[in-house]
């Protein structure tokens, strides 16, 4: 059984928000079935875009980066990704050492 969009999304937060990295949701989805994307902010003008992908030979979901560059291009990406899908989340994470989590055991999945 998979996660609602939104409880991933608040469990998430939670972890961050544990280990004092600052998150905010800046596009709200679809509680139940919405795609999430996870920007990481650097503060130094730069960012990466993270989404999660199901690869269909091992049949393991991962978090792979979308976009990355100058913190506007990155924007842009979500911009296009939301014109696509406005049931899309999108997370912010601002922290300058690059911490996102989304490594860790429960998120990396």
């Amino acid at each position: 059984m998979r996660l609602t969009a939104r409880f991933w999304i608040d469990a998430y937060l939670a972890r961050l928000r544990l280990a004092d990295i600052p998150a905010f949701v800046t596009a709200h989805g679809d509680d139940h079935a919405g795609a999430v994307l996870v920007k990481m902010n650097t503060l130094d003008g730069q960012a990466v875009l993270y989404q999660r992908s199901f690869d269909l030979m091992t049949g393991e979901r991962r978090w792979t980066v979308l976009s990355e560059g100058e913190e506007r291009a990155v924007d842009e990406a979500v911009a296009r990704q939301r014109g696509f899908d406005p049931d899309l989340w999108v997370v912010e994470v601002e922290d300058r050492q690059g911490r996102h989590l989304l490594d860790e055991p429960g998120l990396a999945e």
